[in-house]
């Protein structure tokens, strides 16, 4: 009995090593206040290396919609790449410095997303260990996952 108990433990610890050894990243881009109706951000997600899902989020009651990654693009002469809503409306995402610059493609859309710190204000939060710790690692994270 002892044994077993041992290799269930044993299992056990294998198992959450193993789910903690799959490092997730997320490069946050916000345009206007939380809070407000005009808020909206973009979560970048990469998970084991690889690009993953986005989110992206609305409103003053933070409304998500997953979005598709559908390719790179160069409108232009800047590289970027595309992002789908599930009703396939389009956008271009381009690196503009530490910034991205989100447009469609009849450019009535145009606004330049900021990256967006999460965690603690003034003492108050909770740390975010997934998020990129600033804007220069955002960036990194778009470059090397949504741009190669």
């Amino acid at each position: 009995m002892l044994l077993k108990q041992s290799i269930v433990l044993l299992l056990l610890s294998l198992g959450t090593s193993t789910f903690a050894q799959s490092p997730m990243k997320v490069a946050n881009y916000a345009y206007g206040q939380p809070g407000t109706d005009t808020y909206e951000a973009f979560s970048f997600w990469v998970k084991n290396e690889k690009r993953a899902t986005i989110d992206y989020t609305y409103g003053k009651d933070r409304k998500e919609t997953p979005l598709q990654f559908v390719g790179k693009s160069q409108p232009g002469s800047k590289a970027g790449f595309m992002v789908q809503f599930p009703n396939h409306y389009t956008l271009y995402v381009t690196p503009l410095g530490n910034q991205l610059q989100v447009v469609d493609e009849q450019k009535k859309y145009r606004k330049t997303f900021s990256w967006q710190y999460e965690g603690p204000v003034n003492g108050v939060g909770t740390f975010c260990d997934v998020c990129a710790q600033d804007e220069k690692e955002a960036m990194r994270l778009i470059q090397q996952y949504y741009l190669k």
